[in-house]
């Protein structure tokens, strides 16, 4: 079994070596990275870190990972996970202790639930509806990003 913080390196070689498909942002400093753990009160596991600080935000279409970043339009405002996070926290009553890292049309909103870290500091990634009773979760798609990124970026380039 992958480790998610060995799956994120291989999302990263998967992304560098499919640039012809894949788009990536430039990456984000520690300081960025604070940021938006701070705004959302939340903090990110080593998987998603390590995928965020080298790319911010990337892509295998379809598949989409907002990862976190910034547009000149948008100047200093962060847009990504943290944006999502707080917006559903607002608009769908998404439970403070979900961080979304990608909306999806099939799985709806993936999330991360912090409050269940494994030994890795990863946390699993689920389903989530705000329209299913008892939270909204759906159901258990992977033990880490890590993993469920190298998962939606191999089915994509199959």
């Amino acid at each position: 079994m992958t480790s998610g913080l060995q799956a994120a390196e291989q999302v990263i070689d998967l992304v560098r070596e499919n640039e012809d498909l894949a788009h990536h942002g430039d990456g984000c400093s520690a300081e960025v990275i604070a940021r938006a753990e701070a705004e959302m009160a939340l903090a990110f596991p080593p998987s998603y870190r390590r995928l965020i600080e080298e790319f911010g935000t990337w892509d295998i279409p379809p598949a989409e990972f907002p990862g976190v970043y910034r547009t000149p339009a948008g100047g200093e405002e962060l847009l990504g996970s943290s944006a999502y996070t707080l917006e559903d926290r607002a608009q769908m009553g998404l439970p403070h202790h979900f961080l979304v890292v990608m909306h999806d049309d099939v799985l709806g909103v993936v999330v991360l639930d912090t409050s269940r870290p494994d030994q890795n500091g990863e946390y699993p990634v689920f389903a989530w509806n705000p329209g299913v009773p008892d939270g909204g979760l759906m159901e258990k798609v992977a033990d880490s990003f890590g993993e469920f990124a190298l998962d939606e970026c191999r089915q994509k380039l199959s």
